[in-house]
Protein backbone atom coordinates (compact mmCIF):
# COMPACT_ATOMS: atom_id res chain seq x y z
CA UNK A 1 0.00 0.00 0.00
CA UNK A 2 1.47 3.41 -0.90
CA UNK A 3 2.27 5.77 2.21
CA UNK A 4 0.62 9.15 1.83
CA UNK A 5 2.79 12.21 2.02
CA UNK A 6 4.20 13.13 5.06
CA UNK A 7 6.25 16.54 5.87
CA UNK A 8 9.93 15.52 5.42
CA UNK A 9 11.47 19.14 5.42
CA UNK A 10 11.29 20.04 9.47
CA UNK A 11 9.30 22.63 9.05
CA UNK A 12 5.74 23.47 10.28
CA UNK A 13 5.09 25.95 7.25
CA UNK A 14 2.18 25.09 5.36
CA UNK A 15 3.34 26.09 2.15
CA UNK A 16 6.45 23.96 2.30
CA UNK A 17 4.30 21.12 2.58
CA UNK A 18 2.42 22.27 -0.13
CA UNK A 19 5.51 22.39 -2.29
CA UNK A 20 6.55 19.03 -0.98
CA UNK A 21 3.95 17.85 -3.22
CA UNK A 22 2.79 20.61 -6.18
CA UNK A 23 6.11 21.67 -6.18
CA UNK A 24 7.34 20.05 -9.83
CA UNK A 25 6.79 21.20 -13.13
CA UNK A 26 5.62 17.55 -14.22
CA UNK A 27 2.21 17.80 -11.04
CA UNK A 28 1.18 21.34 -12.36
CA UNK A 29 1.18 20.45 -16.03
CA UNK A 30 -1.10 17.22 -14.80
CA UNK A 31 -3.01 19.27 -12.34
CA UNK A 32 -3.40 21.52 -15.54
CA UNK A 33 -4.43 18.66 -17.90
CA UNK A 34 -6.81 17.92 -14.71
CA UNK A 35 -8.56 20.79 -14.71
CA UNK A 36 -8.70 20.76 -18.73
CA UNK A 37 -10.93 17.88 -18.53
CA UNK A 38 -8.20 15.00 -19.28
CA UNK A 39 -9.07 12.16 -17.30
CA UNK A 40 -7.32 8.92 -19.11
CA UNK A 41 -3.39 7.85 -18.67
CA UNK A 42 -3.19 8.09 -22.23
CA UNK A 43 -4.58 11.62 -22.46
CA UNK A 44 -1.95 12.75 -20.38
CA UNK A 45 0.50 11.45 -23.08
CA UNK A 46 -0.79 13.20 -25.27
CA UNK A 47 -1.36 16.92 -23.82
CA UNK A 48 2.73 16.41 -22.16
CA UNK A 49 4.81 13.94 -24.59
CA UNK A 50 7.59 14.43 -22.81
CA UNK A 51 6.28 12.89 -19.91
CA UNK A 52 7.50 9.58 -19.64
CA UNK A 53 5.21 6.70 -18.60
CA UNK A 54 6.80 5.93 -15.68
CA UNK A 55 7.45 9.74 -14.11
CA UNK A 56 3.53 10.00 -15.38
CA UNK A 57 2.41 6.69 -13.18
CA UNK A 58 4.47 7.88 -10.30
CA UNK A 59 2.96 11.40 -10.06
CA UNK A 60 -0.36 9.75 -10.52
CA UNK A 61 0.08 7.75 -7.68
CA UNK A 62 1.63 10.74 -5.59
CA UNK A 63 -1.60 12.91 -6.61
CA UNK A 64 -3.76 9.81 -5.35
CA UNK A 65 -1.92 8.85 -1.79
CA UNK A 66 -2.19 12.89 -1.30
CA UNK A 67 -6.37 12.44 -2.23
CA UNK A 68 -5.89 15.65 -4.39
CA UNK A 69 -7.37 12.80 -7.01
CA UNK A 70 -8.82 9.71 -7.02
CA UNK A 71 -8.33 6.67 -10.24
CA UNK A 72 -11.89 5.38 -10.99
CA UNK A 73 -12.00 1.50 -12.48
CA UNK A 74 -13.84 1.23 -15.37
CA UNK A 75 -15.29 -1.78 -17.24
CA UNK A 76 -12.99 -4.69 -18.37
CA UNK A 77 -10.52 -3.86 -21.26
CA UNK A 78 -10.67 -0.22 -20.53
CA UNK A 79 -8.15 2.18 -18.37
CA UNK A 80 -9.20 4.06 -15.32
CA UNK A 81 -10.17 7.57 -14.79
CA UNK A 82 -8.61 9.70 -12.55
CA UNK A 83 -10.72 12.31 -11.13
CA UNK A 84 -10.12 15.73 -8.98
CA UNK A 85 -11.26 15.52 -5.49
CA UNK A 86 -12.49 18.56 -3.90
CA UNK A 87 -8.67 18.76 -2.26
CA UNK A 88 -7.86 18.68 -5.96
CA UNK A 89 -10.45 21.46 -7.21
CA UNK A 90 -9.70 23.57 -4.69
CA UNK A 91 -6.06 23.79 -6.25
CA UNK A 92 -7.83 25.65 -9.27
CA UNK A 93 -7.12 29.39 -8.86
CA UNK A 94 -3.86 28.37 -7.23
CA UNK A 95 -2.73 27.07 -10.55
CA UNK A 96 -4.47 29.48 -12.25
CA UNK A 97 -2.99 32.38 -10.39
CA UNK A 98 0.43 30.86 -11.16
CA UNK A 99 -0.67 31.69 -14.95
CA UNK A 100 -1.46 34.89 -14.55
CA UNK A 101 1.87 35.85 -12.97
CA UNK A 102 3.78 33.66 -15.70
CA UNK A 103 1.94 35.28 -18.26
CA UNK A 104 3.04 38.96 -16.35
CA UNK A 105 6.33 38.47 -15.23
CA UNK A 106 8.16 35.16 -17.51
CA UNK A 107 6.03 35.67 -20.71
CA UNK A 108 9.69 36.59 -22.59
CA UNK A 109 11.15 33.34 -21.01
CA UNK A 110 7.63 31.43 -22.35
CA UNK A 111 8.01 32.32 -25.45
CA UNK A 112 12.07 31.73 -25.37
CA UNK A 113 12.20 28.50 -24.85
CA UNK A 114 11.92 25.85 -27.33
CA UNK A 115 8.66 23.79 -26.54
CA UNK A 116 7.84 20.76 -27.40
CA UNK A 117 6.13 20.71 -31.07
CA UNK A 118 3.00 17.82 -29.98
CA UNK A 119 2.19 19.55 -26.51
CA UNK A 120 2.20 22.91 -28.16
CA UNK A 121 -0.15 21.67 -30.94
CA UNK A 122 -2.44 20.01 -28.40
CA UNK A 123 -2.90 23.34 -26.91
CA UNK A 124 -3.70 24.91 -30.51
CA UNK A 125 -6.32 22.64 -31.55
CA UNK A 126 -8.39 22.86 -28.58
CA UNK A 127 -7.94 26.74 -28.05
CA UNK A 128 -9.06 27.30 -31.37
CA UNK A 129 -11.64 29.36 -31.76
CA UNK A 130 -14.87 27.71 -33.43
CA UNK A 131 -17.32 30.62 -33.26
CA UNK A 132 -14.97 31.92 -35.93
CA UNK A 133 -15.51 29.03 -38.20
CA UNK A 134 -18.38 28.32 -40.66
CA UNK A 135 -20.52 25.80 -39.46
CA UNK A 136 -19.82 22.37 -40.73
CA UNK A 137 -15.99 20.44 -40.63
CA UNK A 138 -13.44 22.47 -40.80
CA UNK A 139 -9.93 20.95 -41.98
CA UNK A 140 -6.49 23.30 -41.28
CA UNK A 141 -3.35 21.37 -41.98
CA UNK A 142 -0.87 23.30 -40.06
CA UNK A 143 3.00 23.06 -41.66
CA UNK A 144 5.80 24.00 -39.58
CA UNK A 145 8.48 25.18 -41.52
CA UNK A 146 11.72 24.94 -39.66
CA UNK A 147 10.74 21.55 -38.32
CA UNK A 148 11.29 17.95 -39.67
CA UNK A 149 9.83 15.80 -37.74
CA UNK A 150 6.08 16.21 -36.75
CA UNK A 151 6.04 19.31 -39.81
CA UNK A 152 1.91 18.38 -40.64
CA UNK A 153 -0.49 18.95 -37.63
CA UNK A 154 -4.66 18.40 -39.50
CA UNK A 155 -6.87 20.24 -36.95
CA UNK A 156 -10.22 19.08 -37.75
CA UNK A 157 -13.19 21.08 -36.39
CA UNK A 158 -16.65 20.22 -36.35
CA UNK A 159 -19.02 22.26 -34.17
CA UNK A 160 -17.28 22.81 -30.80
CA UNK A 161 -15.54 19.49 -31.72
CA UNK A 162 -12.00 20.14 -32.47
CA UNK A 163 -10.05 16.85 -33.33
CA UNK A 164 -5.72 16.83 -33.78
CA UNK A 165 -4.20 14.30 -36.22
CA UNK A 166 -0.82 14.10 -36.68
CA UNK A 167 -1.37 11.97 -39.77
CA UNK A 168 -3.08 12.18 -42.89
CA UNK A 169 -6.99 11.27 -42.00
CA UNK A 170 -8.04 11.84 -45.56
CA UNK A 171 -10.07 14.68 -45.25
CA UNK A 172 -9.91 17.55 -47.68
CA UNK A 173 -8.16 20.04 -46.33
CA UNK A 174 -9.78 23.63 -46.00
CA UNK A 175 -7.01 26.12 -45.01
CA UNK A 176 -2.97 25.89 -45.16
CA UNK A 177 -1.29 27.60 -42.28
CA UNK A 178 2.52 27.62 -42.61
CA UNK A 179 5.08 28.84 -40.00
CA UNK A 180 8.02 28.05 -37.90
CA UNK A 181 7.24 27.22 -34.45
CA UNK A 182 8.22 30.69 -33.18
CA UNK A 183 5.77 32.39 -35.27
CA UNK A 184 3.06 30.08 -34.50
CA UNK A 185 4.03 30.55 -30.42
CA UNK A 186 3.78 34.43 -31.11
CA UNK A 187 0.23 34.14 -32.90
CA UNK A 188 -1.00 31.64 -29.41
CA UNK A 189 0.56 34.10 -27.20
CA UNK A 190 -1.03 37.12 -28.61
CA UNK A 191 2.60 38.94 -29.37
CA UNK A 192 1.96 39.21 -33.03
CA UNK A 193 -1.18 39.35 -35.11
CA UNK A 194 -2.35 37.62 -38.05
CA UNK A 195 -1.87 40.48 -40.82
CA UNK A 196 1.41 41.10 -38.98
CA UNK A 197 2.90 37.72 -39.10
CA UNK A 198 1.66 37.55 -42.86
CA UNK A 199 2.90 40.88 -44.31
CA UNK A 200 5.97 40.08 -42.36
CA UNK A 201 5.82 36.31 -44.48
CA UNK A 202 6.56 34.89 -41.12
CA UNK A 203 3.34 32.69 -41.60
CA UNK A 204 1.19 32.28 -45.06
CA UNK A 205 -2.30 31.33 -45.16
CA UNK A 206 -3.57 29.51 -47.95
CA UNK A 207 -7.23 28.00 -49.16
CA UNK A 208 -10.64 28.98 -48.62
CA UNK A 209 -10.54 32.46 -49.15
CA UNK A 210 -13.27 33.23 -46.28
CA UNK A 211 -10.98 31.63 -43.94
CA UNK A 212 -7.87 32.64 -45.20
CA UNK A 213 -9.33 36.20 -44.70
CA UNK A 214 -11.07 35.82 -41.21
CA UNK A 215 -8.05 33.85 -40.07
CA UNK A 216 -7.41 36.04 -36.95
CA UNK A 217 -11.41 35.15 -35.96
CA UNK A 218 -10.40 31.61 -35.90
CA UNK A 219 -6.76 31.66 -34.81
CA UNK A 220 -5.85 29.47 -31.67
CA UNK A 221 -4.89 31.74 -28.50
CA UNK A 222 -3.42 31.13 -25.04
CA UNK A 223 -6.50 31.79 -22.83
CA UNK A 224 -4.35 33.74 -20.91
CA UNK A 225 -3.28 36.06 -23.86
CA UNK A 226 -4.98 39.13 -22.59
CA UNK A 227 -3.01 39.44 -19.48
CA UNK A 228 -1.17 42.10 -19.54
CA UNK A 229 2.93 41.75 -19.14
CA UNK A 230 4.34 43.25 -16.20
CA UNK A 231 6.79 45.02 -18.72
CA UNK A 232 3.78 47.18 -20.32
CA UNK A 233 3.15 48.82 -16.89
CA UNK A 234 6.18 50.45 -17.19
Amino acid sequence: MDEKPRNVSGSLCPAMSSAEILGDKWTLLLLREMFLGTTRFGGFQKAIPRMSPSILSKRLKTLEAAEIIVRKPLPAAQAGEYRLTRSGRELGPIVENMAIWGMRWRKRSIAAQDCDVGGFMWDFHRTLNTQGLPDGETVILVQISDRTELNAWWVIANGDAVDLCPDDPGHEVDVYLTAPLSTLVALWLGDLSVKDAIDAKAAFIEGDRHLANSAQDWMAQSPFVGVRSAMADH
